[in-house]
């Protein structure tokens, strides 16, 4: 199933890359939030492969939810899909936006692939193993590194969302006295977590567990972990009083397994 979704990844990427170089056309959603055609394009293809591979597992996808159509994902495993993780950064010639898919298991991620096609990497984890591969021109892997987590460093450093920030965040970060940060788009702050780049990502304005997922895989299996304020590991497959369907809490993204238990404040 992870070679499944390595492989769709790549080909939403060759999408998305070629509409990118041309330059795509935006339009919003009902939320306000931006939407193009490479999102759609690429949902379409993914769509259509687990559809083909996989299809006794109900996906929720981005664009599809938008829409409105949601499957009955209670009780089940589910896939998730973000086509296109920071729009934001797409549409402002920013190379850092990511594919993303994404399985659950009893409200967990368990298999994850994040593919940043105009970086050229793609990164996925599963049963206690995670990767970076290095995807070249050609869309064919060149090669494959294993990642984890770094556990201890001098100067820890936190990831922050380069379009989405806000006064809670910095806050927390001044709180826990992180000196060094920088501001990264989409999904790739955990993938940067998980090969120990940076120590934690903070996030305290609102995603949506298609943003998440595939991400928290990566993360977990690289020995790092994702939990809400409390320090309860993040779920998948929520309805949470005042929150939108499949909407998140605020969560914090740790490298360290040991500092994610302890309760954290804003």
């Amino acid at each position: 199933m992870l070679k499944l979704f390595e492989e769709s990844a790549i080909a939403a990427g060759r999408v998305i890359l070629d509409i990118y170089r041309a330059g795509a056309a935006v339009r919003l959603k009902g939320d306000k939030s931006p939407v193009t055609e490479a999102d759609e394009a690429a949902e379409r293809l993914i769509l259509e492969a687990l559809s083909r591979h996989l299809p006794d597992i109900p996906v929720v996808a981005e664009e599809e939810a938008a829409a409105g159509r949601i499957p009955d994902v209670t009780g089940h495993r589910f896939i998730l899909v973000d086509p296109l993780d920071g729009t934001r950064e797409f549409i402002g010639g920013h190379d850092d936006f990511t594919v993303n898919i994404a399985l659950i298991e009893n409200g967990a991620p368990v298999l994850g692939v994040v593919h940043a096609p105009a970086l050229g990497y793609l990164y996925l984890g599963g049963g206690g193993k995670a990767e970076k591969l290095e995807i070249d021109d050609l869309d064919r892997v060149r090669a494959r590194h294993p990642i984890a987590v770094r556990t201890k460093h001098a100067t820890p450093s936190a990831l922050v969302s380069r379009s989405h920030n806000c006064d809670a965040t910095d806050a927390y970060i001044k709180k826990s006295k992180i000196l060094e940060r920088k501001a990264v788009g989409s999904s790739l702050k955990f993938c940067l977590v998980a090969e120990g780049v940076a120590d934690v990502y903070p996030r305290f304005s609102p995603t949506m567990e298609w943003d998440t997922a595939a991400g928290d895989a990566v993360l977990r299996a690289a020995g790092g972990m994702v939990t809400t304020e409390d320090g309860a590991p993040l779920t998948y497959g929520k309805h949470l009083p005042g929150l939108r369907a499949f909407e998140n809490p605020d969560f914090i993204a740790w490298g360290d397994r040991q500092k994610a238990g302890m309760k954290t404040e804003k």
